[in-house]
């Protein structure tokens, strides 16, 4: 049996203040951040992962990069991985998109399927891109873990897919808090969701820290 563990990076300055950070916004990871990834990787430090892949942003590969070390392996970076783009909402508080977008801001939180942030990405086209990784792999790896590390939206918005849940509820129906990891098991009857958003392996500092 294949089992697929979906990781968001740690901890940014964005996701600590609650601000859009899509694909056109590299964000960093904070101190807390990389140590969520730590903690992640020596959590499990002891799970044979068949494969490591990752979003081309730096906040996932660093946080790949962490654990792909200790096993000696190479994280493969996938496009389809990155994060939603927002368009003219990057690096925005939900307060300044409503203020100066409200008309898409009203439609994206209605159905944000098919309507996407102003010049943005809609979660459909997330949907497309991200589900051909998850064939890759399914592809390339009948059994065993391999461990995903993407991003808030992009991780719900493939979760809802797999799981047959209209996708354009992500936002209302699936955690993903910032390091937590969810399993998607695949065996005879289709995907099946093992654990979802799941941060037991941080430490009780790194649990209490606010953002999203």
């Amino acid at each position: 049996m294949l089992e697929i563990y979906f990781l968001r990076h740690g901890q940014t300055e964005f996701s600590r203040d609650n601000k859009f950070c899509g694909s056109a916004t590299d964000a960093q990871l904070t101190p807390q951040g990389r140590a969520m990834g730590e903690a992640f990787a020596e959590f499990y430090r002891d799970t044979q992962w068949r494969a490591i892949y990752s979003s081309p942003l730096e906040r996932t590969r660093i946080t790949a990069n962490t654990i792909a070390s200790r096993l000696n392996q190479q994280p493969i970076v996938r496009d389809g991985l990155t994060e939603i783009g927002y368009g003219k909402w990057e690096a925005r508080t939900v307060d300044e998109v409503d203020r100066l977008f409200h008309d898409d801001y009203l439609r994206w939180t209605a159905d944000p399927a098919w309507y996407p942030p102003t010049e943005g990405e809609s979660a459909i086209s997330v949907s497309t891109r991200a589900l051909e990784v998850v064939q890759e792999i399914r592809d390339d790896c009948h059994e065993g873990k391999v461990l995903v590390v993407s991003h808030k939206a992009t991780i719900r918005i493939v979760l809802c897919a797999l799981l047959g849940i209209d996708v354009g509820r992500f936002r209302y129906r699936l955690g993903c808090p910032v390091s937590s990891v969810s399993v998607v098991s695949f065996a005879g009857h289709g995907p099946l969701l093992e654990v979802l958003a799941d941060r037991s392996h941080l430490p009780q500092e790194l649990l209490q820290l606010e953002g999203t």
